[in-house]
């Protein structure tokens, strides 16, 4: 079946996450992304862990899909080769350091100049107009500057950065969806366009609810652990072998539990007998619900509640999350082909596309396995220039 992003060519001369991660999706949606690598070391992730046959599976998850190239851009024949690549490309994904495409000659206003098409994509940590754009910025920095540190933990623990890296990961959702709709207008005005994406603001977006409690409810959030900040019972609960989590924001549902644990008159208490008066009571709630529970298994507690369509679920691990069967069902492991290392399983995409469906199934490229192929067989240049290229150690 054909691919959303069929015949869109996208050169990737980004690193580590963000970008990377922004261009692996819009190859599993069918673009055909080429990576620029710098020669001999490559993306700084190829060094990062876990391995397998000397390969990062690191670099494996976010580059699956792509053609690989390697390039020396301070060579001076390289922006020349870039150029025609330019000519004949649809989007272009970069997250350098603000500037550093400008001083290779490879800003976006150099580019439009050659394709007026060209749809150009910028991830850096603060934005090109940011005062602080000039600043080095990892995933950690985004999640403190945006406040999301600020809401992430207990109120007697330090603040806590998320799990995974939010910061990179947005930023490159947010750069793919940029991305698209910019293809989209172009089809309407034909021209290109520039797309700029910083870390700190997608990690200040996905605040949601907590910038709202400051800027029109006059309050600063603060961490309230695993509970929600506006309903309850919205927490993790312990159980006699276990946590079980519950997620209740309405008074029907709570009505619900209520009978579950043999005490309807709860819902008339007025310190539960509304979802902000629950809220406020969380804690005291909270106390209710674990002497019901503390005589009841996980599974036990989850079989009863599931029975009333109570929304809860077990806290897993890595393990038990991709032994999951609906993990399994949607397809959210995908096994690949990786050259030199075997059958690999990776993350697959929640993106599920009924007519141009997502294809996450394809190996990343060994570093600048596709060189010759690439500036032969789609950019024109000849076996002459390619291998007086090579002996200049422009690859």
């Amino acid at each position: 079946m054909s691919k959303a992003l069929n015949g869109i060519r996208v050169l990737d001369f980004s690193r580590i996450l963000a970008g990377p991660f922004c261009a692996m999706n819009l190859a599993d949606l069918g673009a055909e992304v080429i990576k620029i690598e710098k020669p001999e070391t490559g993306d700084d992730s190829r060094v990062f862990g876990p391995f397998i046959d000397h390969q990062s599976g690191y670099y494996i998850l976010v580059n699956r899909g792509k053609k690989g190239i390697t390039l020396d851009l301070k060579h001076p024949k390289a922006r020349e080769i870039v150029y025609q690549m330019v000519r004949n490309s649809d989007v272009l994904v970069e997250n350098f350091k603000p500037g550093v495409m400008e001083k290779l000659g490879l800003s976006y206003d150099t580019l439009k100049e050659i394709n007026p098409g060209l749809i150009y994509c910028s991830i850096s940590g603060f934005g090109q107009d940011s005062p602080y754009r000039n600043r080095a910025a990892y995933d950690l920095v985004a999640q403190g500057m945006s406040g999301m540190m600020s809401i992430t933990g207990f109120p007697d623990s330090p603040p806590t950065r998320l799990g995974s890296s939010l910061g990179d990961m947005s930023a490159g959702l947010y750069g793919a969806f940029g991305i698209m709709a910019a293809l989209y207008s172009r089809e309407k005005t034909g021209k290109g366009q520039y797309v700029d994406i910083a870390m700190m603001d997608s990690v200040f977006a996905f605040m949601e609810t907590n910038v709202v409690r400051y800027t029109i409810g006059k309050t600063i959030p603060t961490r309230v652990g695993s509970r929600h900040p506006l309903s309850a019972p919205f927490d993790s609960y312990q159980c006699g072998d276990g946590l079980v989590i519950i997620a209740i924001a309405n008074d029907t549902l709570f009505a619900r539990l209520c009978e579950l644990m043999g005490q309807p008159e709860l819902r008339n208490d007025p310190r539960f007998d509304s979802d902000p008066n629950r809220s406020e009571h969380a804690q005291a709630l909270k106390a209710v619900i674990e002497r019901f529970l503390a005589d009841y298994s996980v599974e036990e507690a989850m079989e009863m509640m599931l029975k009333l369509s109570l929304p809860c679920a077990p806290i897993q691990d890595v393990r038990q999350a991709c032994e999951d069967p609906s993990i399994l069902k949607r397809e959210m492991l995908v096994e690949i082909d990786q050259p030199e290392a075997g059958k690999l399983v990776i993350t697959g995409n929640p993106v599920k596309l009924s007519e141009t469906p997502v294809d996450p199934k394809h190996p990343a490229p060994l570093l600048g396995q596709d060189t010759k192929d690439v500036l032969r067989d789609l950019f024109g240049y000849t076996e002459e220039q390619i291998s007086q290229w090579e002996k200049e150690n422009l690859f």
